[in-house]
């Protein structure tokens, strides 16, 4: 009786097998990467955007004080006038 031997396929890694991984390695290395640098880009603009909102509100704030100063000046002008006035008479 002849036996003939069967070819078996070899168990394991293949070279192709290897270079799929490798690659697919490779796309998620490159696209975390990314995704890394996207977030530090934003949450480092966020700083900024949100220091110029409390620059915005605090020159906000410093607007309205110097409105009701200035508006303090004028009446007290006015009233001055009216004293001068008065007394001129």
């Amino acid at each position: 009786m002849v036996s003939k031997k069967k070819k078996s396929k070899p168990n394991g890694i293949t070279f192709g097998m290897a270079m799929v991984i490798l690659m697919s390695v490779t796309i998620v290395l490159i696209l975390t990467t990314i995704k890394i640098y996207l977030s530090n880009q934003i949450y480092y603009e966020s700083k900024v955007v949100n220091k110029m909102k409390r620059e915005v509100s605090a020159l906000k704030a410093e607007k309205m004080m110097l409105e009701q100063s200035v508006e303090a000046l004028r009446f007290k002008n006015r009233v001055a006038d009216t004293i001068f006035a008065i007394q001129e008479n």
